[in-house]
């Protein structure tokens, strides 16, 4: 029965705002629809299982069918902040040594308003783990704008942290210290945009 109830949440909201539309502007707004009818189902319900499945989604579903349904979102927008949470999860799933590696590296190089607030200093692989998880679970059950900026904070910390190796590869291997200043440059926009989308879910003008 459980495998059989977990494809619904996503498969159902795909089905019921796309249509079959190849529009670009219908897909746009499918792909808003989505996520929005995500959010809302884990918010009326009471259900932890519902949360878990959403959080996990990426695992059940595969990054390849989130990609084709927001990859192309605008990054300020809930689908393009929703997707950008599920890629950062993935990523400190994957490998949560480096991912703890860097944070730590990162935490001496930000300003205190970028501090992660609940994160244990230092955080470890598991405790990296554990705030991938807690960020989508504060989309979908708490405070969302509140979710976007600890995911914002994280992602500067760890810039930081890139930052601070490609001044030790500089000397000895250029080619690796350009590749990781540039993985840092593109977490840090990742930043900005999850802060972007804060301030505007925070407004109400989120779309």
């Amino acid at each position: 029965m459980a495998g059989r109830n977990r494809r619904p949440l996503l498969r159902a909201s795909i089905g019921a705002h796309l249509a079959g539309e190849v529009d670009p502007i219908a897909t746009t707004e499918a792909a808003r629809g989505v996520a929005y009818a995500l959010v809302d189902r884990a918010r009326s319900t009471d259900d932890p299982e519902v949360t878990r499945r959403l959080v996990t989604l990426a695992d059940d579903e595969g990054l390849d069918e989130l990609a084709e349904l927001w990859a192309d979102a605008p990054a300020i927008s809930l689908p393009g902040a929703l997707w950008r949470l599920y890629l950062l999860r993935a990523w400190v799933q994957r490998d949560p040594v480096a991912a703890a590696r860097e944070f730590e590296a990162g935490q001496g190089r930000v300003l205190p308003r970028e501090v992660v607030a609940g994160l244990a200093d230092p955080p470890g692989p598991d405790g990296v783990r554990d705030l991938a998880d807690a960020v989508l679970t504060g989309v979908f059950e708490g405070d969302l704008d509140v979710a976007l900026d600890r995911a914002a904070a994280f992602c500067w910390i760890v810039a930081g942290g890139r930052a601070a190796r490609a001044d030790d590869l500089d000397d000895t291997d250029p080619a690796s210290a350009d590749r990781v200043t540039r993985g840092g440059s593109a977490l840090a926009r990742t930043a900005d945009q999850l802060g972007a989308a804060a301030r505007r879910w925070r407004a109400g003008t989120l779309t």
